[in-house]
């Protein structure tokens, strides 16, 4: 999913514009990892966001604060508003763990789809939107020199450079990495709220603060501590849980959870088969199911 706002480019048709990219949640085992672009006119780069707004390290900044930030962001007629644009793109739990445990060769690792959420999103604002990018600032993945390699074959006329800890380095970097950080918070305490409602839907006597599983970081207690209260013994936890994690695999494997042996799939077997062929299985409640299934197929063909 990607979320964005309009490009300020139209109140500066005589400037170029610098972009920085950067992610939030890379490491929780518990919601999204959120990839941000931020872009804005060269000759704003310093003197808006670093001297005016203090976007130096979004590290250093509170919640408060990076919240405040992204609301002047969001309101038409502040400096921020008119004269940057940004946009985030959402990998959720499922999709990240789908991913990393695909099997054998296709195996889609972290750095492989953060690789692809920067490309789309600096594709979106240079080719979707039209905006004149010319110099781009990256957090990097892995190595700094292969990973600018990687996006400067991909974007040969842009400047691209990747470098560590670039959000304490590049202005734009900081400001993407606070967009990413709010809108991760936001989609986090979202997604809680869901759950929560559905937990005293079934049962009215629960009620769970806002807070109660913390950061989503493994090494929150407050975290593992929900899992450990959650984690149903067969299915695990929602979509909000990233089962390609270590904590959600371990807990799942030590902390009761039912063992599931899932047989190799045979590429010359049809569903058809498994349906209507019952004459060597036991009769039982899974024979039972597979002859229900087996006549509505029947009936439907």
């Amino acid at each position: 999913m990607t979320i964005d706002d309009p490009a300020p480019t139209e109140s500066y048709p005589e400037s170029y514009f610098v972009l920085g990219v950067d992610e939030a949640g890379r490491g929780p085992v518990l919601g999204p990892m959120v990839y941000s672009a931020f872009y804005l006119p060269h000759d704003l780069h310093h003197s808006l966001l670093a001297r005016d707004y203090n976007f130096n390290d979004s590290k250093v900044l509170t919640p408060g604060v990076r919240a405040n930030l992204m609301r002047l962001l969001c309101t038409p007629g502040t400096p921020l508003f008119e004269s940057c644009g940004w946009a985030t793109k959402l990998l959720s739990a499922r999709d990240i763990s789908s991913g990393m445990m695909r099997p054998g060769a296709g195996v889609y690792n972290l750095n492989a789809q953060a690789m692809d959420a920067t490309v789309e999103l600096i594709r979106e604002i240079v080719e979707g939107r039209k905006v004149d990018i010319r110099e781009v600032y990256i957090d990097t993945i892995g190595n700094p020199a292969t990973y600018q390699q990687k996006l400067e074959r991909i974007f040969p006329s842009l400047k691209i450079t990747v470098a560590k800890k670039a959000d304490s380095l590049y202005p734009c970097v900081s400001a993407a990495s606070v967009a990413a950080k709010v809108t991760r918070d936001v989609a986090l305490e979202l997604c809680h709220e869901d759950i929560v409602k559905a937990q005293q839907f079934d049962d009215p006597s629960q009620a769970t603060s806002t807070e109660s599983w913390g950061s989503g970081y493994p090494s929150d207690s407050k975290c593992v501590g929900w899992l450990r209260r959650n984690m149903d013994p067969i299915f695990g936890w929602g979509n909000e849980c990233r089962f390609s994690w270590g904590t959600s695999k371990e807990m799942l494997e030590m902390k009761g959870g039912v063992k599931v042996d899932w047989p190799p799939d045979d590429e010359n077997t049809q569903l058809r088969d498994f349906l209507l062929t019952s004459s060597e299985a036991p009769k039982g409640t899974n024979q039972e199911l597979r002859d229900w299934f087996g006549q509505k197929t029947t009936e439907v063909l």
